[in-house]
């Protein structure tokens, strides 16, 4: 029990190192790896790299899987250029399998503790704080290999009998028990979601002789097939594109098994002969047995990926006509379109994913400038009804998007971000509350346009000029505010929507002065003056608002 208890718990460990490393080598280079998915996609080539480099960058292919799919979702990248990262990913995923190989091979905790050291002083003291944690996870991920190492000798399962007559009652030379085994290592993947933890027990019991190499081979590919699993669970409630996405790179692994059982002893021959090693001997090293695995493990994906590489306009037609688009009667306009359920596996990569939500929401609310415009010209009864409904509708699309991006945005935050991160999630949190203040405003003007119709207010041509003037000029500083949402920060100059900004104050004070004149002189009655002030400051509000959602996504303070 003892032992099984240790067996465990260093797994446990290895998948903790492994999580934390990760979380911190994203905080190191989040903003980097947001902009690398989007800058070297170009091409298949590119994109192989790219997304083998992301993966040895966060050390999880879960991770690049899930990041990509969510690329897709937010339309950063196309179904084509995904299903190349994809393929990179798959390669970039097999340096984990090396250093675990590399962690059975000798004692590797000799080296654990000066990383420990090193990394608890970096966190301690604040400098590097990131680097400190990768080295924390580091050492957490080293030295669980050292207690799996010695959990396996400690074991000697190979002078278990029972245990060997168990498993020597299947057949390595017969295909059914590599199905078999591999079906147990999809399963098992699955179940622990962690292709890096089966790939250690795997380590553990081809190095203590429990089970031999084309086992272990069958396991690993029950693995490939296994972690594609995560990206297609995360997909399920997004987009038609997404789903695609994972859905390709489920089969881009399945085809690779097929073709490698259609030729699995000759090609696992050639993997041993490669580490210098006889599959068919009785006894093998510790060091071979795990460099074996590695090595078929670096061989499967990157002749899957050389084989399918120019089959990628091929794979995206198959996934196309699989997954068909979804027919829904609902409005697409009151969802979500970047954010969807589970797919937040990298938080450093979700903000970009919101920021393009929040885009979304700037031109939603822009949208209802145009449609306060409408109203405000509409002459025919019924049509205006509907256009006031319309209005209504959307104010409670903004409650609801400012509600669902803000919990989004909640639970990115509760995970271990940099403080440049932690940064924009609070200036995304104000850029969502001044868009949804924006919905009011909105509505608030067509309230009053209802108000204005209904007692049957007349207004002068200079009353029905100036609101349009006023109203033309917020526009105008929506449209700046969209421009700053949709592009990079250091691309927008603050200075234009301040000079919008004054533009509408100067027109509200203007008008302002002039109601004032024509109310002396009675040019209107006072009931006509109430309404055309209210909607003359309330389009003043509506202003502040927006240049509100540009100092928030600028990060810059006016003085007020």
């Amino acid at each position: 029990m003892l032992i099984a208890l240790k067996l465990l718990g260093s797994i446990a460990l290895l998948i903790y190192g492994m999580k934390v490393m990760s979380e911190a080598l994203q905080k190191m280079a989040g903003p980097q790896l947001r902009h690398l998915l989007g800058a070297m996609t170009t091409n298949r080539f590119t994109g192989v790299a790219t997304g083998a480099l992301v993966t040895v960058a966060v050390q999880s292919s879960a991770a690049t899987t899930v990041m990509t799919v969510s690329f897709v979702n937010a339309a950063l990248l196309t179904l084509a250029q995904a299903i190349s990262v994809i393929m990179g990913a798959n390669i970039g995923t097999t340096l984990s399998a090396w250093i675990m190989s590399a962690g059975f091979s000798f004692n590797i905790t000799n080296v654990v503790w000066i990383t420990f050291l090193v990394g608890i002083v970096l966190i301690q003291t604040g400098k590097h704080r990131y680097f400190g944690d990768f080295l924390f996870g580091l050492s957490f991920l080293l030295f669980a290999l050292g207690l799996l190492r010695a959990t396996g000798l400690e074991m000697d399962l190979a002078s278990n009998q029972a245990v060997v007559d168990f498993f020597a009652s299947f057949d390595s030379g017969n295909y059914l028990t590599i199905l078999l085994f591999l079906l147990i290592g999809t399963v098992l993947t699955f179940a622990v979601q962690s292709s890096a933890a089966l790939m250690a027990i795997t380590m553990v019991l081809c190095s203590t002789g429990v089970i031999t190499i084309y086992q272990g081979i069958a396991l690993v590919m029950g693995e490939n097939i296994g972690t594609t699993l995560t990206a297609n669970i995360a997909a399920l409630s997004a987009n038609t594109q997404a789903r695609r996405a994972a859905l390709a790179h489920l089969l881009f692994n399945v085809f690779g098994v097929l073709w490698i059982l259609c030729m699995f002893y000759p090609f696992v021959r050639m993997v041993c002969n490669v580490v210098g090693m006889d599959p068919a001997a009785e006894s093998q090293t510790p060091a071979q047995l795990t460099f074996a695995l590695a090595t078929f493990h670096t061989a499967f994906n990157v002749t899957n990926t050389l084989i399918l590489i120019w089959f990628i306009p091929q794979i995206e037609k198959l996934v196309c006509h699989l997954i068909k688009p979804k027919k829904s009667d609902e409005d697409e306009e009151a969802r979500l379109k970047f954010i969807r359920g589970g797919l937040m596996k990298t938080p450093e990569i979700s903000i970009l994913q919101a920021q393009k939500e929040i885009a979304v929401f700037g031109e939603r609310m822009q949208r209802m400038i145009g449609m306060v415009a409408d109203l405000k010209d509409s002459k025919d009864d019924t049509a205006f009804q509907k256009l006031f409904e319309r209005i209504a509708k959307y104010e409670d699309i903004s409650d609801n998007m400012e509600d669902e991006i803000g919990r989004y945005l909640g639970a990115v935050g509760d995970a271990h971000l940099s403080d440049d991160s932690k940064g924009k999630i609070r200036s995304m949190l104000r850029e969502i509350g001044e868009l949804e203040s924006i919905g009011d405003g909105c509505f608030n003007l067509a309230r009053i346009l209802k108000r204005k119709r209904e007692n049957e207010a007349v207004f002068t041509a200079d009353q029905e000029a100036g609101f349009s003037q006023l109203l033309d000029l917020v526009d105008q500083a929506a449209t700046l505010m969209n421009n700053a949402l949709s592009g990079r920060r250091e691309d927008y100059k603050f200075a234009y929507s301040e000079a919008a900004e004054k533009a509408i104050n100067e027109c509200r004070n203007e008008l302002k002065q002039k109601n004032i004149q024509d109310l002396d002189n009675h040019n209107y009655d006072y009931q006509s003056s109430t309404v055309y002030m209210d909607l003359i400051n309330e389009c003043e509000k509506t202003g502040d608002y927006i240049i509100n959602v540009v100092e928030a996504r600028m990060g810059v303070a006016r003085n007020v």
